[in-house]
């Protein structure tokens, strides 16, 4: 195609997120840009379980979880080769080890988007010429 859209590689996303109007919020961004929302999830032990069951192209995880911390899901998605994008107030030290990305919070929907679009560009072997702001890629 010539001036068609390119293939998406990230289409079904894991939200794992405590705070329930920013999940809100990101789903519904997500699901009107045509991603697929595949669960949205404020536990661990609930993403490690969806993770297990496989079909997730993209895991967007805060920090601070209801029952501990999203550096957990993060481990046992990058086990599974799932990319990460840390979605926080403050990204762990642990992120350049276990993610393709840290995007700082607050953040808006066209920050949330761009931010997607840049790991998708980094697994796709094209670095993107600008990242949004208070987003951090690491190598893909």
């Amino acid at each position: 195609m010539l001036f068609g859209k390119k293939k998406r590689q990230i289409v079904r996303l894991l939200l794992v997120e405590d705070e329930p109007l920013v999940a809100f919020d990101n789903e519904h961004v997500l699901t009107e840009a045509d991603y697929t929302v595949v669960a949205t999830v404020d536990r661990v032990s609930d993403a490690i379980d969806i993770l297990a069951e496989g079909g997730v192209d993209l895991v967007l995880v805060d920090v601070n979880l209801a029952d501990g911390s999203g550096v957990d899901v993060a481990r046992a998605a990058h086990a599974r080769a799932v990319p990460v994008m840390f979605v926080t107030g403050a990204c762990p030290p642990e992120a350049i080890e276990l993610a393709a990305g840290c995007l700082s919070k607050p953040y808006n929907p066209r920050t949330l988007l761009a931010a997607i679009g840049a790991i998708e560009s980094g697994l796709q072997g094209n670095p993107p010429k600008r990242l949004p702001p208070g987003f951090r890629l690491f190598a893909v």
